[in-house]
């Protein structure tokens, strides 16, 4: 149920939530600004609930797919430790459609980056691109969309790269 509404919820709509339970009713966290760790929780709250629902339904289907193969199946006749066959056998063949997912959800927190930074005020990449676009500012612009290309091709490759460490089957040529 979590899973579910981490991903229906849309971000601005999360934030302002978050805003007014932790913020306003229960005066636990500042709404808005920057400069200490009190600051980066409900942001980084914010932003990261859509990817880690996400994440946490597809490694569960993932892992319940994993868990019918004969391989697993093996190693549980082995003898071997249910913590052995689920983390060295299930977990490691599981996460490969993980990987991917996390590189393409790249794009989506550097997307989602821009509400959540307009909507608690924090000021970083994103608003100055939001500030830059209402300016008329190009130049920021294309900078700020040459260093979101660059940081999701590298997110992009760091996972291919790490298909080749999960999966013995996979070979880099």
């Amino acid at each position: 149920v979590g899973a579910f509404a981490g991903q229906s919820m849309p971000t601005f709509w999360l934030g302002l939530l978050l805003i007014l339970l932790f913020a306003v009713k229960l005066r636990l966290l500042p709404a808005s600004g920057y400069g200490n760790i009190q600051s980066l929780f409900l942001p980084s709250l914010t932003l990261g609930a859509f990817s880690a629902a996400l994440i946490t339904r597809l490694l569960r289907s993932s892992m319940l797919e994993v868990l019918s193969k004969n391989y697993v199946r093996t190693a549980r006749s082995k003898g071997l430790k249910e913590r052995t066959v689920l983390i060295t056998h299930a977990l490691r063949n599981a996460t490969i459609p993980v990987f991917t997912v996390v590189a393409l959800q790249t794009g989506h927190l550097m997307g989602g980056a821009v509400v959540t930074e307009t909507v608690f005020a924090y000021p970083g990449m994103s608003l100055l691109a939001v500030q830059a676009i209402y300016n008329r500012d190009y130049a920021i612009v294309q900078a700020y969309v040459l260093v979101v290309a660059v940081i999701i091709s590298t997110a992009n490759l760091v996972a291919d790269i790490s298909y080749r460490f999960l999966d013995p089957r996979v070979k880099l040529d």
